[in-house]
């Protein structure tokens, strides 16, 4: 496994990350520890969770953390963790969102479930614009003055969210966003556009989540439907979300289209899919996600893997498209 720094901090992160949100929904707890432990003997060390996972249901909120922290036990050291606040986590209207309240609460709340003194890389999983930008950093300043939290980061965020956001961190002289978590891969290419220039202006760490497209670009789906068990059949409205983000002719014929490139270079489409994101120099860590352990083999393989660029130049023809959205065409 290879490094590289998280942007511009001092701190080396494996160039996987291991995204998570499958555990304690498609994947029991001994699953899911299958996947750590294959993740561990692969040098994947950079872990990336939320406390919302596996977001399915009020009842399951939390059970993601909890399972990594068991595992955890006697590994700390070897890992570096990364969790998510912003989604609901109770029925008052003051547990959920980016204000100092909740930040107060939802940090104790990660910090117990994961079973762990301090969370390496703390972030915002969504915007929050109901809450001052101000309140925000000026919570999470605290919680690094404290202890409880090492780097703090952002996901979700569009370009002038973070500029604005980055902005303010210099004028208040605070702790400022290191990372940001966007959706990117193949299929769905807009952040390059604007977010990924900033990012790599102010030298922060873009760890990209859904490079694989929630599955699409592994190829394993049909046109006529979705397999069973995949992300794009879960209930609670996941499912829905990815069908609505990746199923339709046009991104089934990219699919098609990449299919014979990945054949003729001798690799899985995930790897081919892994190592496009891996190509782009503003990517620190792409987040990949698994279900069985072994699904980890192309994303390791990945990091080794080099397109050529003729390759790539055949990629960037079939997917250049997918950089401007529907609503902007």
């Amino acid at each position: 496994m290879k490094y590289t720094s998280l942007g511009r901090t001092g701190l080396p992160v494996s160039r996987i990350c291991l995204g998570t949100m499958t555990f304690g929904n498609q994947c029991d707890e001994a699953q899911s520890h299958a996947i750590l432990n294959k993740a561990h003997e692969n040098g994947i060390s950079f872990i990336d969770t939320a406390d919302m996972y596996p977001a399915s249901g009020p009842d399951a909120v939390g059970n993601t953390e909890e399972i990594i922290g068991r595992w955890m036990q006697g590994k700390r050291d070897d890992v570096v963790v990364a969790t998510k606040f912003w989604g609901p986590m109770g029925k008052q209207p003051w547990q959920r969102g980016a204000s100092r309240r909740h930040i107060v609460d939802a940090v104790d709340g990660s910090l117990r479930r994961l079973d762990t003194d301090v969370i390496d890389l703390y972030q915002v999983h969504f915007p929050d614009m109901s809450t001052p930008v101000d309140e925000t950093l000026q919570a999470l300043d605290d919680l690094i003055s404290q202890g409880k939290v090492h780097y703090i980061g952002c996901s979700n965020y569009p370009a002038w969210l973070l500029a604005r956001t980055l902005g303010r961190s210099e004028v208040l002289g605070t702790a400022r966003f290191d990372s940001v978590q966007p959706r990117y891969n193949l299929l769905f290419r807009q952040f390059e556009r604007d977010l990924f220039e900033l990012a790599g202006y102010d030298d922060v760490a873009v760890i990209p989540y859904n490079p694989l497209a929630g599955g699409m670009l592994t190829g394993k789906h049909q046109r006529q439907g979705p397999e069973e068990g995949t992300r794009f059949t879960l209930a609670g409205g996941q499912g829905d979300r990815y069908l609505e983000r990746y199923w339709n002719d046009q991104l089934h014929d990219a699919v098609d289209a990449i299919r014979p490139l990945a054949a003729e270079a001798g690799i899985s489409m995930a790897q081919l899919a892994i190592a496009w994101v891996l190509a782009n120099p503003v990517v620190t860590s792409p987040i990949v996600g698994a279900t069985k352990p072994e699904q980890l083999d192309d994303a390791v393989a990945a990091v080794d893997t080099t397109l050529d660029a003729d390759l790539m130049a055949a990629l960037d023809e079939i997917t250049d498209r997918f950089r401007v959205s529907d609503a902007d065409r």
